[in-house]
């Protein structure tokens, strides 16, 4: 089983497409070259995943690398927009996939709970850190632990869906007051912010994917988002007291005049990333999952420990 340690180690890298014509191997390094210049040398020991975007042709070559490292491929679109995943799948623990498959409706409401807390909490903290404390937010932050309190006596999965909803809504309005925000309105693009949320919750969600990989889940079948078709619930689930850092990225980048409207152009009655400025975006959501790296590994080690082993103590995160 990979400890910290050694994932400590480990880079996600991302590539354009246009550099994917220049990758070779040199002794077990990944190398992507301009000409005779060598602009990224890694070695394959230390990549953890790799984000390949745009459009472009792989070998079977690459593939059985990546697969022979352990390393997780996620290919997305020009307009980032995840369309394949290729990674170091480990099938064989069937006594996990026995656990999960086993768990009482109890047992699993039991967790959803804990999630559901997990993120509220963190909700609450992003709320709580603002500076400029008005009637309005202090409001808000009363009627969230009111929420919050009334969470682990959840009696079924519709309450505590509503109770999510209540206090998320609640959360979006008051935390995102100061850039304009109307409403949460998940893969619309109806706006600059909402089309910004969905990016970084999409790399958030494959990093989740690709931890839950090294201990073999099924990421199809989850606790909290329940089992449909072709979705991948448990990285959803295990996405949720994480999504916070998100949020709190994509403040701080408005605060800090990051974000340029120039950048988004308005198509067909949504905002669209030109191609040109994706990397930019990109780069603030990867560098901000990155610093929680640490905190995502043992989140899911743990939670790995909870299901396997009938722990008491469900994995804990708070953000900072």
């Amino acid at each position: 089983m990979l400890q910290f340690p050694d994932f400590d180690e480990k880079q996600v890298l991302f590539i354009e497409s246009f550099d994917t014509k220049n990758i070779s191997f040199e002794n077990e390094n990944l190398l992507i070259k301009d000409g005779d210049h060598i602009k990224t040398k890694v070695s394959l020991y230390k990549i953890f995943a790799i984000f390949l975007i745009g459009e472009t042709t792989i070998t079977s070559v690459l593939i059985r690398k990546f697969q022979e490292f352990g390393i997780t491929l996620i290919m997305l679109k020009r307009n980032l927009l995840p369309y394949l995943v290729i990674g170091n799948h480990t099938e064989g623990n069937v006594i996990l996939r026995k656990k999960q498959y086993e768990a009482t409706e109890g047992e699993m409401l039991e967790i959803a709970k804990h999630i559901v807390h997990l993120k509220t909490r963190n909700q609450l903290k992003l709320l709580k850190n603002t500076r400029d404390k008005n009637e309005d937010l202090k409001k808000s932050i009363s009627q969230a632990q009111t929420i919050l309190m009334q969470i682990d006596d959840a009696p079924s999965y519709e309450s505590l869906l509503g109770y999510e909803g209540n206090i998320s809504k609640i959360f979006f309005q008051t935390y995102f007051q100061s850039i304009g925000w109307q409403r949460r309105e998940p893969r619309t693009k109806r706006d600059i912010q909402n089309l910004l949320l969905d990016i970084g919750y999409t790399y958030l969600f494959h990093f989740i994917e690709a931890l839950l990989r090294l201990y073999g889940f099924d990421n199809y079948y989850g606790v909290y988002h329940r089992t449909w078709y072709q979705r991948k619930s448990l990285a959803l689930d295990i996405m949720e007291p994480f999504r916070c850092i998100i949020d709190k990225t994509l403040l701080k980048a408005y605060n800090l005049k990051q974000i340029n409207r120039k950048d988004f152009k308005f198509q067909n009655g949504h905002y669209m990333l030109p191609w040109e400025h994706s990397k930019k975006y990109s780069r603030i959501f990867l560098e901000a999952i990155m610093s929680y790296k640490k905190e995502m590994f043992y989140f899911t080690k743990n939670y790995y420990k909870y299901v396997i082993k009938g722990r008491e103590h469900f994995p804990e995160f708070e953000i900072c």
